[in-house]
Order: C-alpha cells, then sequence, then structure tokens
C-alpha cells in the first residue's frame, strides 16, 4: 500500500530538496498552464524548514500523456488523496498564483469541510476570489480561436516568445493552457457566508496586471489579512526582485507560524 501511495506522490508532487525534518510544508499550485518546476526550486533558496510540495498536474512534464482534469473537483480529488497522509503529519501552508490561486481555495474548503484540516497561511496571488463579481463577470478565454487565445496569451506575458513564435511548440503549449483555463471558466463556488478558514492569509498582486478583486478574499478567513502591489505585470512573481520579497514573505510568515502551532 505504502508504495502505492509513494508512487502517486512521485507523479503528482515534484520536491527536489526533501526534508523529513521539516517543521512546515509549503504547497504551490501551478497557474494555467503551468508546471512543477518553477515552485520546486523554491526549496533551493527557503530555509531548511520549508518543504517544499509542488503540484505536477496531468498533460505536462512526466505526465504529458495523461489526459487534463476537466473540473476542478478531479484536481482536488486527485491532489488530496496522494496528500492527506502528509498534511495529517504536519503543518502545512498554501500558494497559488492565478489559476493556482483558485486551486489554493478549492483544495482549503475541501480539506477543512473534509477532514477538518486547515493551513497555517494561504498566499494567493494574482486572481480574484472565485465567488466575487469581477471573477464571474470576467472573460471566458477556453473558447477563443487559437489565433485570438495566442493574441491573449501574448498580451499577458509570461511566455517565453520563442513558444508562441514557433508553431510547433505553441500547439504543444496551448491545450495545457487551454484545458486548465476550461477548468477555471466552469469552476463556480458560493462566497462563504461565514469565514471557514482561522489562518492569515496573504495576497499579492502586479501593479500593472487588470485589477483583481483581492479584497473578497478576506471572506473566508476570521485570521490577519493583507494585501501587497508588487511592481510589473500579471507574471510579477518571475521578476528576480518580486521572487526574492515573496520567498522572504513566506520564510518570514511560515517562521513566525511554526511558533504559534509548537
Amino acid at each position: 500500500m505504502w508504495n502505492i501511495l509513494s508512487r502517486g506522490m512521485d507523479k503528482v508532487i515534484t520536491c527536489f530538496n526533501k526534508r523529513p525534518d521539516a517543521s512546515v510544508r509549503l504547497i504551490c499550485f501551478p497557474w494555467a498552464g503551468g508546471g512543477s518546476i518553477h515552485y520546486a526550486r523554491w526549496a533551493k533558496t527557503l530555509n531548511s524548514s520549508i518543504e517544499v510540495y509542488s503540484v505536477r498536474l496531468p498533460g505536462r512534464e512526466g505526465r504529458a500523456k495523461e489526459p487534463f482534469f476537466q473540473n476542478m473537483q478531479e484536481i482536488i480529488d486527485e491532489v488530496i488523496g496522494v496528500l492527506l497522509p502528509h498534511l495529517k503529519e504536519k503543518p502545512f501552508a498554501l500558494f497559488g498564483h492565478s489559476f493556482g490561486a483558485m486551486t489554493c481555495f478549492a483544495f482549503a474548503e475541501h480539506a477543512k469541510k473534509v477532514f477538518n484540516l486547515e493551513p497555517i497561511h494561504m498566499f494567493l496571488s494574482g486572481a480574484s476570489a472565485p465567488y466575487s463579481e469581477a471573477r464571474l463577470q470576467a472573460p471566458r478565454r477556453s473558447h477563443l480561436s487559437d489565433q485570438e487565445f495566442l493574441v491573449w496569451v501574448t498580451s499577458i506575458g509570461g511566455t517565453p516568445p520563442e513558444i508562441l513564435a514557433n508553431d510547433e511548440l505553441a500547439k504543444l503549449f496551448l491545450p495545457v493552457l487551454k484545458a486548465d483555463l476550461c477548468v477555471v471558466d466552469n469552476y463556480r463556488c458560493s462566497r462563504p457566508s461565514t469565514p471557514f478558514l482561522s489562518c492569515p492569509v496573504s495576497c499579492f498582486d502586479g501593479k500593472e496586471d487588470v485589477p483583481h478583486d483581492l479584497q473578497a478574499w478576506k471572506d473566508m478567513t476570521s485570521g490577519d489579512f493583507t494585501v501587497q502591489m508588487l511592481a510589473g505585470s500579471h507574471f510579477y512573481l518571475k521578476e528576480e526582485a518580486n521572487e526574492k520579497y515573496l520567498l522572504d514573505h513566506i520564510t518570514k510568515h511560515l517562521e513566525t507560524a511554526e511558533i504559534d502551532y509548537l
């Protein structure tokens, strides 16, 4: 049984630096079309008390031949399925940007309501809360033609131009992105009538990105809530100075949370 669980972990989670003695795990969810490598390498910068688990979804990296998930519940069922023993083992925090922020919300809601497990901190970036009017009124991107889609992807940045300029590479990349955005377009959840979490929530966004309703995220927690705007557009977090700021912020808050937890 353990071997089966271990194989599932290796398939779904990328962990470059295994740290069995870490006091907290940071679980990172990819942006739309993204893989697991970007966040997995954060382990090299974060201190040894934090172990990074980066989620790898079907249709990319070592799972390139697997069919894409069709909805948010499929994502949550798989990730919770492999991570549940680890969630019970020690404190965990969540990080997600854009599509990843929505996946964080769905994951946290499910973990709390079904298993009564709660993160010690949530770090959410580049997205309106999924139940906000701003999100519900946002244009649906997954139905765009390939050409319209390419124009939009180019406009938000974050994708190497050599990929978008190469028809063969674009044909490999665009289906993954479209599949994730289809999940976003069809994901619906209710605005929490009362907060279901008590942990702190930190929100971040690029100052030059389209405006997002970050304040709406506050509805899910009774804990501390902060919003910080950083220089840059949608993929501001790929800028070296911004990434350093994020990692310093994460480190500081998780070290404080460890003390509180103990």
